[in-house]
């Protein structure tokens, strides 16, 4: 093509066109198409090399096919194989380069527009002697598109064998020869799309082929339970399936299964989650019942099996036993919420049952601030709720009406027995949605009252408002067990305290040991008189003698009741209930020990 102004040169460059895009079409995969497209460029249009970075599915484009006229020393653009340059970075040249209809040149003085993450190899011609000669460094890219519009790839050429820029007639031929490229990689991309769709539908013809012998023998010989449910018809929901290992695992024979379904044997609690549940991959974790009328844990896999002509056909249910789980999982928990020596619960648990109790919304700001002893306003700020412990997430577990089988009730702040929790109190509205307020009762004592404090609750005091107790107790005399009678007996008198303190208060009350020697008590829905008569029960079941290795031992106490409202931090409360506390030491006369960090024992939390 050194000669382009002649035309039978023009017509040889047809022919070997024609060839060229023959060969194209003639190949019989993507990469063979690619690698036809590099050689075309090369033997069809003149030049030495050729290269085609494809769009790769990411967006980013890397170097598919290379091809040299005769290769170099150093290797040659072949080097190229495989890099991957973003697509960021071409289309920032391909935006800079100079526009010669489709195609794209850029000259070696623009070399800076090249991104350093671009393959690129710059061969060793010749350096140029006129304005038209080719550089070493200039490139010519021809971008490739989708009948879509959307960019397949680009065909780099290099070192045109004229050792000229590419003329008229090379660009037009190059621009033809890269639009036929396209539709080459565009038909080869289908190919290989429809043979792989082709070896998939084989694949999964045999596979189907196969799998009724072998799902039968899954479905009857799996350890663990598994059923088959109708999802149409009047028999929607009923079991028409059921394997050994399900009929042992609820003890039911497989007649009396096949006429019922989950919804007929699951537990009343869980109801709403079976009904919830998704039959396309949906899990849960529930109760079934048992035949000799207990109830076992199980897991539930739904998977949907479907029919290719018809869709959904019915519902496969993997049943998997988790009683020992269930248990082990509520051990684990009750042992992170509860004190170990005790049995009671810890610190944390204290705190998350306060924080669900509590909002950050006070009734009145008087009331909560004047429950801290703080002035007005000091409550604007709401503090965060505490999040849910991880135990009570298993309260439903055995007893399954919220009680904890280890330690009796679960607490959930409810009002106390007997008494309606209010719907309205002077100066506005008690609660909000499904949380009821706690709010501060009013202090008709006076100061003089020994559990009284400057607690006020909004609007005009009757003294009948209930609230949340915070009864600090605090041993006294407990060191001088530990030191004299050494750390077991210590540990035998917090145990036995711990037995009297939760006998002594109301069902539904928690007793909580929040470290060392000091005892926490909520009661929720008590006035304050009652509050009163709680405490002095608290001090009579702890004051008497209790045996302890044949010795007789006795602690006191210090009581400070404190009160807990919406809008006030669980720090603030327990710091208000320990101050009650030291107050009342004061009131009796008892000697108060210094600062805290002199105290006889370490306080938790």
């Amino acid at each position: 093509m050194e000669a382009e102004s002649e035309p039978y040169v023009r017509l040889a460059t047809l022919r070997t066109l024609h060839r060229v895009v023959a060969d194209l079409n003639a190949a019989r995969s993507l990469a063979g198409t690619l690698q036809a497209v590099v050689e075309g460029a090369v033997h069809g249009l003149g030049f030495d090399a050729a290269a085609v970075s494809l769009v790769r599915p990411d967006g980013d484009l890397v170097v598919a096919a290379v091809w040299e006229l005769e290769e170099s020393a150093m290797g040659g653009p072949s080097v190229l194989l495989g890099q991957v340059g973003s697509r960021e970075s071409w289309d920032r040249l391909l935006g800079v380069s100079d526009h010669w209809g489709t195609l794209r040149f850029l000259p070696y003085d623009r070399g800076w527009a090249v991104g350093s993450d671009i393959p690129r190899w710059i061969g060793d011609g010749a350096m140029p002697v006129y304005a038209n000669d080719w550089h070493p460094a200039d490139g010519l890219l021809a971008p490739m598109y989708s009948a879509g519009g959307d960019l397949l790839g680009v065909l780099s050429v290099d070192r045109p064998r004229s050792g000229k820029r590419p003329g008229a007639w090379t660009r037009e031929a190059l621009e033809m020869f890269s639009l036929q490229a396209s539709i080459a990689i565009g038909n080869a991309r289908l190919r290989a799309e429809m043979q792989r769709a082709l070896a998939r539908l084989e694949k999964e013809q045999q596979a189907l082929r196969a799998s009724e012998e072998s799902f039968r023998q899954a479905f009857e010989y799996a350890p663990s339970g598994m059923a088959i449910t109708e999802l149409h018809g009047a028999g929607r929901g009923q079991l028409t399936r059921v394997n050994d290992a399900l009929c042992r695992l609820l003890g039911r024979p497989r007649a009396v299964l096949r006429q019922q379904s989950f919804a007929d044997l699951v537990h009343p609690d869980d109801r709403a989650l079976l009904e919830r549940t998704s039959a396309e991959s949906g899990r849960a974790e529930l109760r079934l019942s048992r035949r000799d009328g207990g109830y076992q844990w199980v897991c539930l896999r739904n998977s949907i099996v479907a029919d290719a002509a018809e869709g959904p056909s019915f519902l496969l249910t993997h049943v998997e036993d988790i009683e020992d789980r269930k248990r082990h999982e509520l051990q684990l928990a009750h042992r992170a919420s509860h004190d170990a020596l005790t049995g009671l619960p810890n610190s944390a648990e204290l705190k998350a049952r306060l924080g669900r109790r509590l909002c950050s919304e006070p009734q009145t700001v008087g009331a909560v601030g004047a429950a801290a002893g703080l002035g007005e306003g000091a409550h604007q700020q709401a503090y965060a709720g505490y999040p849910a412990d991880s135990y009570s997430a298993h309260a439903a577990y055995e007893g399954l009406d919220g009680t904890d089988p280890l330690s009796g009730p679960v607490h959930h702040y409810g009002a106390a027995e007997g008494y309606a929790l209010p719907t309205a109190a002077p100066g506005g509205p008690v609660g909000f949605g499904e949380h009821v307020h706690a709010v501060v009762p009013a202090d008709l004592g006076g100061a003089g009252d020994a559990w009284a404090g400057p607690f006020r609750s909004g609007g005009g005091p009757t003294g009948s408002e209930k609230g949340l107790a915070v009864i600090f107790c605090d041993l006294d005399g407990f060191k001088s067990i530990n030191d004299r009678f050494g750390h077991n007996a210590g540990d035998a008198v917090l145990v036995e305290v711990a037995r009297r303190l939760s006998q002594a208060v109301r069902d539904g009350d928690t007793v909580a040991r929040l470290g060392g020697d000091e005892f926490v008590v909520l009661a929720d829905g008590i006035g304050r008189e009652e509050a009163k008569d709680l405490a002095h029960r608290l001090r009579n079941a702890i004051i008497p003698p209790m045996r302890i290795d044949g010795r007789a031992m006795r602690v006191g106490v210090s009581l400070g009741v404190g009160w807990a409202g919406c809008g006030m931090s669980i720090e603030e409360v327990l710091h208000t209930a320990d101050e009650r506390m030291y107050d009342e030491k004061r009131a009796r006369g008892g000697s108060v020990r210094g600062a805290r960090g002199e105290r006889s024992h370490r306080r938790a939390g």
